[in-house]
């Protein structure tokens, strides 16, 4: 399985729609039934499926269904300070402000 971090952004999205597939098949559900049980539309699901195309809200939909829901806890987290020095460097940054520059300098 190749890693998300070296494909596409159009091949995590087929990623994540073979994984919905294989949660789907695992639970003995049609596209039929997933797509009834998240509020989509057939239509719509088949074509996550087919082509990992979906709003962020519709695959929301989907993770709590197939309780998948915990992988985005990790969305955009950011992560921990490995050092002392790290941590009074992150400190500083959240305490700049930037100052527009004036337009005629």
């Amino acid at each position: 399985m190749t890693p998300l971090s070296v494909q596409t952004p159009r091949e995590i999205a087929r990623t994540v729609a073979r994984r919905v597939k294989v949660l789907r098949l695992d639970r003995g559900w049609t596209q039929e039934e997933a797509a009834e049980r998240a509020g989509l539309a057939l239509a719509t699901y088949r074509q996550f499926e087919r082509t990992g195309q979906i709003s962020l809200e519709r695959l929301l939909k989907l993770a709590v269904v197939l309780d998948a829901l915990a992988g985005f806890d990790h969305l955009f987290v950011r992560p921990p300070a490995r050092s002392l020095a790290e941590l009074e460097e992150l400190e500083r940054q959240t305490r700049k402000r930037g100052r527009r520059r004036d337009a005629k300098a």
